[in-house]
């Protein structure tokens, strides 16, 4: 395999649609500012950091090295931009940001796609096929093809950690429990990959092996791939669980509240889950004044 990542610019085409995306949350998180309904400073400044991270998989000296067909690094562009940024826009997101966006025809039957029962097994699939060493080899030889396989690993993401964050109201049974049990499929997938990178005695990816660049031979670069893959996961699994924990934990406590208040233990339920509903709000209020 001869040619280059990146030889048809696609590169420059990801950065110029990631810019756009990013001027137009600032101007809607401007406008919805305005309009006394801000969103909160932490889930922007989570968007520009998902934003930043991105920036750093497309045009940092970590492209140049994916570039030269150093494995390991490759898996890191890849985990920036499938996994950590998209966590990090998902978490910047509300539903008022994404309501201009949510009234376009096509995009509102799009939203389908961040039901925990379909973004499952879209991104595993995504996940898995890209792996597959005929597909990823193209994706190198391909610039234009490595760019949709960015898209995709950023959407994909994006879609699977939706159902977990919910920007938007998720299904009502897709609560606590259901959404430990999503993360530890996602990891189980992940893990399972990255073994076979850290225990294969092979190089599944050949053009690394007539590369061997900076005195790596292409079996350890690929473990070391693997070994990324493996800690990135536990790491942000570890996170996601104490999230979820303390999560579970404010919910409780407000349902009970609201039951102790008198309100319906279902109504409470979901108002305690949404944690932005009036009922949520009103909580705290006295009683004459709900």
């Amino acid at each position: 395999m001869t040619a280059a990542l990146g030889d048809a610019g696609a590169e420059p085409l990801q950065v110029f649609l990631l810019v756009v995306v990013t001027a137009a949350y600032a101007r809607r998180t401007r406008t919805l500012a305005r309009r006394g309904r801000p969103v909160r400073p932490a889930r922007q400044a989570s968007f520009f950091a998902g934003v930043a991270l991105l920036l750093a998989a497309l045009v940092s000296p970590i492209h140049t090295l994916a570039e030269q067909r150093l494995f390991y690094v490759h898996m890191i562009q890849h985990l920036l931009i499938g996994d950590l940024a998209a966590l990090a826009v998902v978490l910047g997101l509300t539903g008022p940001v994404l309501r201009p966006l949510l009234a376009l025809p096509l995009v509102r039957h799009l939203r389908v796609l961040a039901h925990p029962l379909v973004a499952l097994p879209v991104w595993a699939a995504t996940f898995a096929v890209w792996h597959v060493p005929a597909v990823y080899g193209a994706a190198l030889a391909h610039g234009p093809l490595h760019g949709i396989q960015h898209v995709l690993f950023f959407a994909t993401g994006a879609m699977m950690w939706a159902a977990i964050v919910e920007p938007l109201p998720g299904p009502a049974w897709f609560g606590t429990g259901p959404k430990a049990a999503y993360v530890l499929a996602v990891r189980a997938l992940g893990t399972a990959v990255a073994s076979v990178f850290i225990w294969a005695g092979t190089a599944f990816y050949p053009w690394y092996a007539a590369r061997e660049p900076a005195g790596i031979d292409a079996l350890t670069d690929q473990r070391i791939g693997g070994l990324i893959m493996f800690v990135e996961g536990g790491l942000v699994t570890l996170v996601v669980f104490a999230w979820l924990f303390l999560r579970w934990m404010r919910e409780a406590e407000l349902r009970q509240t609201l039951v102790d208040r008198g309100h319906d233990p279902d109504a409470a339920a979901r108002a305690a889950r949404r944690g932005r509903s009036a009922l949520a709000r009103g909580s705290t209020a006295p009683p004459g004044r709900r």
